[in-house]
């Protein structure tokens, strides 16, 4: 069955403020696929070719293992987690096959373009700034590398890629990272058309 208005929530977002936006798989880069099915991949625990919502509820768990954090700060993680992905067409009863995972992420890169235009809130900032409180573990309002790793670790990211990543997120040079440059950089890599300039954000594992 195709995603539309009736089975994907970016999409049900975008008819019902007359955004017509439609898929085109040639529109996408061949190393944005890659990157796109790696991470699928990550998430697809049980392998068999669709994300569910216990699957993705493993990550927030996980993190909560790294860190030493608050119950009401892991059930705003874990309630961000939920909605970002449900946006992002993981349906709590179907959820979402690999071969839709692609259109998927592009529509709802697009819901995002619509939001930010009306002013509405991002949920890519919903779900950063709810790891964001976990990360930062010392409470001064920043991550640092070491703050980083972790959550590299929690998503099973090498490490290494903490610095890499932080490099390119950290473009006031100030040596920590506030909330509006780990959203900035999320939305770069994972949202944006596909732009060589970031392909070491990982420190190439994406």
């Amino acid at each position: 069955m195709p995603l539309d208005e009736t089975n994907n929530e970016s999409y049900r977002y975008l008819r019902s403020v007359g955004n017509t936006w439609k898929f085109n798989l040639e529109d996408v880069h061949p190393k944005m696929l890659e990157r796109l099915y790696k991470r699928f991949d990550t998430f697809d625990l049980d392998t068999d070719g669709k994300m569910n919502m216990d699957e993705i509820m493993y990550w927030p768990d996980r993190m909560r293992q790294l860190v030493n954090a608050t119950d009401e700060q892991v059930e705003k993680m874990r309630a961000a987690v939920h909605t970002f992905f449900f946006h992002k067409g993981v349906d709590p009863v179907n959820g979402l096959k690999r071969e839709d995972w692609v259109e998927a992420n592009r529509v709802f890169a697009e819901a995002e373009r619509e939001r930010e235009r009306r002013g509405e809130p991002s949920l890519i900032a919903l779900l950063s700034n709810a790891y964001y409180d976990v990360l930062d573990d010392d409470g001064d309002g920043t991550v640092d590398v070491e703050e980083l790793k972790t959550m590299m670790k929690a998503f099973d990211v090498p490490q290494e890629a903490a610095y890499t990543f932080f490099q390119k997120a950290d473009t006031d040079k100030t040596g920590k990272l506030e909330r509006p440059e780990l959203v900035h950089l999320f939305r770069k890599f994972w949202m944006e058309p596909y732009d060589p300039q970031w392909d070491g954000v990982y420190a190439y594992k994406y």
